[in-house]
């Protein structure tokens, strides 16, 4: 069901991966004989562990065995991960206007608990309305066929039930006010835009925050960027940066922690959420 609790399939190859790569290494195994256990390449056993790719039961199967796992419920609990990693999300049914690397965030996105978010020259995704979204989906690309535009936008409103579901995700969004004053999709599209964000505002599971013209912001900060946490100890935090064609995804300690430290930096450079109502309706004004 779009915007469900699940964990998503992204993240459970995620989970599934890392617990595989723990235990080669533990066995002191090498790729490349993994691979040659599961007749294939070190490559392929690259892929799995990093989550990128699908898993044969099979190789799982053989894998654990040659780990040396004997837990007989450990087994049935990983093979169980494996076969639910295989379902698709939600979200496949846009496969053909999303490329993989997108399909991959929106996969993050379902599972995660929070996601701290800074953006610069747009209201992020999750908190778009739809004439909003239809406006930034046209940006530059006026001349996509009309059902790829609405199957892109579609997609991209069926992806904040996220914020409404039972477990709803929390959400903490740092925006520059500049945002505020691109009248996006034109100055009535943008109206509703800012109307809708003080309502969202206002549900107890989102947080945002303006970044005033009278901010100098935070120097480190570069671009937008998004900080994405799990509720399942054994997937890592991600800080996914888009690109035009492409996305970073970064998970180690040290890059983590630099945007940990970066978006609590802007957390504290931004005006005061108790301030984000009033500078909302000044932007409502403006539009009038």
């Amino acid at each position: 069901m779009a915007g469900g609790d699940d964990g998503g399939p992204t993240a459970l190859r995620i989970m599934l991966g890392g617990h595989l790569r723990r235990m080669r290494e533990a066995a002191g195994i090498s790729r490349a004989e993994a691979g040659w256990q599961i007749r294939s390449s070190e490559s392929k056993v690259s892929r799995m562990e990093l989550g990128r790719v699908g898993f044969k039961e099979r190789d799982v199967q053989d894998l654990l065995e040659l780990y040396g796992l004997t837990d007989t419920r450990e087994r049935d609990r990983l093979m169980d991960l494996a076969r639910a990693a295989n379902n698709p999300g939600w979200w496949s049914r846009y496969g053909d206007v999303m490329p993989a690397w997108f399909a991959n965030y929106v996969g993050l996105e379902v599972a995660a608990k929070l996601i701290r978010t800074y953006e610069v020259l747009f209201v992020p995704g999750l908190l778009q309305t739809e004439n909003y979204a239809r406006a930034v989906v046209q940006l530059g690309k006026s001349y996509l066929p009309q059902e790829e535009i609405d199957q892109r936008v579609a997609l991209r409103v069926t992806r904040q039930q996220i914020l409404t579901r039972s477990n709803p995700l929390k959400l903490w969004v740092v925006i520059d006010e500049a945002v505020l004053h691109r009248p996006i999709g034109g100055r009535q599209a943008m109206a509703e835009q800012v109307e809708h964000l003080i309502k969202m505002a206002k549900l107890p599971n989102v947080t945002l925050q303006v970044m005033p013209f009278s901010s100098v912001g935070y120097p480190g900060a570069g671009g937008a960027f998004s900080i994405l946490r799990f509720p399942e100890g054994d997937l890592p935090d991600v800080v996914y940066i888009e690109h035009a064609a492409s996305a970073l995804y970064l998970d180690k300690v040290e890059d983590l922690d630099e945007y940990a430290a970066i978006m609590d930096a802007l957390s504290i450079a931004a005006a005061p959420v108790a301030d984000t109502e009033r500078l909302l309706l000044e932007a409502l004004e403006r539009l009038a």
